[in-house]
């Protein structure tokens, strides 16, 4: 097989191996890694669809991650999805309504980014091995509730690693703030910051691009990476539970080979959608791409009109994970919308973080039809928690609801009855009072944490995951909440240098 190289968005000359764009995480002009070419496999559904996920994992992975031996990868797969996913077939689908779930939170944090965060570490110090890394990796991370976690848990206590986390106070659920501030381990740093992830994430970007701060680090044997959806190591990964579910999808009869499926992604920061598109690219027959946004709902408005405008109203919402206006992936799709033009993307980037906009001709925009996109409001939200929960006996989450929602808005539009799978993100149980308050005539705000996870197993008939129980137990570990311009001090005082 032919290695795959890597190369920047904002500079083509920036070209790295695989291994090396896992390590460096965001490309050193702020640019994102992306593959010079997509892969070309040739995927016999006949075998896939009895085929488990971790067998599924090897060849989809091994096509982005050429410079990984096959020992390598195998280690790599089956040290991430094992006995910590509470169900065997790691990403079960299960028919719902006239669409198929695909749920993606069966994993130690209960959120889908265990999917690739599971994976991502020994990634990561498999990468640093190939590459002769003498430095610790330093993991520095900005979340909007379930990369924290996620990232937290696959990171602690891994030998030569830190891993520093940022999350917005106030901005995510009760239980996603005690699952970061719980975390054990002694290389984790968690740190509440006084504003938005979007504000986080710029921070977080800019430490990445310091040339004072990571030559500091480097010389105290440190090196930065990073954890979020910008790293290839978290997206490739994402890719495999796109060929599964098709897979799935045949192995069920819901499907003949060859026939086309819909995805219906909640969408905040574009990478689980792009996994998609990316899927779709290898070959999977996906026709649509349902691209649900909250009330936060800029990718909506680009894909209806080619302007991308973060100069708007933040809303925090029942759906947190998707309270982003800066959706970091989109780099992605929109260097392949320009034609791979790095100076183009570079120049459209700019314009976003120096302007808060920039804009993509209609004709381009029209070249990628397969995106459709829908909006759900808070009390549309609710609403779907409470219908789907009547007419199926199902309780959604609030992310998940979002995805719901627009799927109904996309059928009703196009009339399209094409089989389609609903990405489930996250369970019910991280977001017990807007799911119990969406189902409940009652005012649920007096109810305890404890209550509110009793009612949600009242309502869903779901044993209480262990990710809650060990949680609400826990000791609190981490207490500090920064300004944002505390960020880059925090991340010295983390390292004690």
């Amino acid at each position: 097989m032919t290695e795959l190289h890597y190369i920047s968005t904002r500079d083509k000359n920036n070209r790295v191996t695989a291994s090396q764009a896992i390590l460096k995480g965001i490309a050193e002009d702020g640019g994102l890694y992306v593959p010079t070419t997509m892969p070309q496999l040739s995927l016999n559904w006949e075998t896939l669809q009895h085929q488990s996920y971790q067998e599924i994992a090897f060849p989809i992975l091994k096509a982005f991650l050429t410079d990984f031996s096959d020992e390598e990868l195998q280690y790599c797969i089956h040290s991430a999805y094992d006995t910590t996913f509470d169900d065997p077939a790691i990403a079960p689908v299960k028919k719902v309504g006239n669409a198929y779930i695909m749920e993606l939170f069966h994993g130690r944090t209960i959120a889908f980014k265990d999917m690739a965060l599971s994976i991502l570490p020994y990634l990561l110090t498999t990468a640093a091995q190939k590459n002769q890394q003498d430095k610790d990796i330093v993991i520095l991370t900005a979340t909007s509730g379930d990369t924290g976690k996620a990232a937290l848990a696959g990171f602690a206590d891994v030998p030569h690693t830190k891993i520093i986390v940022f999350y917005p106070k106030g901005g995510v659920s009760t239980i996603q703030e005690r699952q970061m501030v719980t975390q054990a381990g002694d290389n984790t740093f968690v740190y509440g910051v006084k504003g938005n992830f979007d504000d986080a994430q710029t921070m977080v970007k800019k430490l990445f691009n310091d040339a004072t701060l990571n030559q500091t680090l480097a010389e105290k044997g440190f090196q930065l990476s990073s954890a979020n959806s910008i790293n290839i190591g978290r997206l490739c990964p994402q890719v495999v539970y796109y060929v599964y579910a098709y897979a799935q999808l045949v192995k069920q009869g819901a499907l003949q080979i060859g026939e086309a499926m819909n995805v219906v992604v909640p969408t905040g920061n574009f990478g689980n959608i792009l996994a998609a598109y990316y899927a779709k690219q290898l070959g999977v027959p996906i026709q649509t791409l349902v691209c649900a946004s909250n009330e936060n709902d800029v990718l909506v408005d680009f894909f209806h009109t080619g302007t991308y405008n973060r100069q708007r109203k933040f809303e925090v919402t029942s759906s947190p994970s998707m309270d982003i206006l800066v959706s970091s992936n989109l780099e992605r799709l929109i260097f392949e919308m320009t034609g791979s033009n790095a100076e183009e993307t570079k120049a459209l980037m700019d314009s976003l973080t120096n302007n808060g906009h920039y804009h993509i001709e209609k004709e381009v925009l029209h070249s990628y039809e397969e995106f459709y996109a829908a909006r759900a409001s808070q009390e549309e939200t609710a609403q779907t928690i409470e219908s789907v929960l009547t007419k199926e006996n199902y309780l959604l989450d609030p992310h998940t609801a979002v995805a719901q929602c627009a799927y109904t808005k996309y059928q009703q539009e196009t009339k399209d009855n094409t089989p389609t799978v609903i990405v489930s993100t996250a369970s019910p149980y991280k977001f017990p009072q807007s799911v119990v308050s969406a189902v409940k005539d009652s005012d649920v705000s007096a109810l305890s944490d404890q209550q509110l996870i009793e009612e949600v197993h009242q309502l869903s008939g779901v044993e209480i995951p262990l990710a809650v129980t060990s949680v609400l137990e826990a000791e609190i570990r981490h207490t500090r909440v920064l300004e944002i311009s505390e960020m880059k001090q925090s991340v010295y005082d983390s390292l004690n240098i």
